[in-house]
């Protein structure tokens, strides 16, 4: 990312403990069928934007062009799981986009070219396309508040305290991937 270096690395730690707590979650008796196949994407969603948030770079962005190709093509042939398969392409694509745009943009330190006029190395344009970039923002802005929402919301009965704990992870994660793709946003 181009931006504070503590920044970055907080984004990395909160990616990484993501795609730990998915990786956990894959491993638990009964995690099959479309549970498995949520945390496998998710999983490898945080992984990725770990390693963007250090090392950005247009490899990044087409290996999430493929992943994300591949979620929404089986979101649309699939009958299970479409929407939360859809997000998760949405998601890729997104990845995709901002690795790509930040590879095709010139190496500038701490945002330079957001930079006033005159500074040296400005250039005054943002990375990728605005608008793009905004509808982006507003769906990953809507969809952390909607599943921190979520997270405060009092759980079912079923499923008792295991349940609780289950749910309560699962959305945790959910934010903390919607407010890293939201950061990662911003930096366009």
């Amino acid at each position: 990312m181009h931006g504070p270096a503590v920044v970055t690395w907080m984004l990395a730690g909160l990616a990484a403990g993501s795609a730990a707590l998915c990786a956990l979650r894959l491993r638990r008796p009964g995690c099959a069928g479309a549970h498995r196949e949520a945390d496998a994407a998710e999983a490898a969603m945080a992984v990725g934007m770990a390693g963007m948030a250090v090392l950005p770079g247009a490899v990044w962005g087409w290996l999430f062009t493929v992943l994300g190709g591949a979620l929404v093509l089986g979101a649309v042939a699939g009958r299970a799981g479409r929407v939360h398969r859809l997000h998760h392409g949405v998601g890729a694509l997104a990845m995709a986009y901002m690795a790509l745009a930040m590879a095709a943009s010139p190496a500038a330190p701490a945002h330079l070219h957001h930079a006033a006029p005159g500074v040296p190395g400005a250039t005054g344009t943002p990375m990728g396309l605005p608008a793009l970039t905004g509808l982006l923002l507003l769906y990953f802005g809507g969809y952390t508040l909607w599943a921190g929402s979520r997270l405060l919301s009092a759980p079912g009965a079923a499923g008792g305290a295991a349940g609780v704990v289950e749910g309560g992870t699962v959305r945790a994660c959910r934010v903390a991937m919607g407010i890293g793709m939201f950061a990662m946003l911003l930096t366009l």
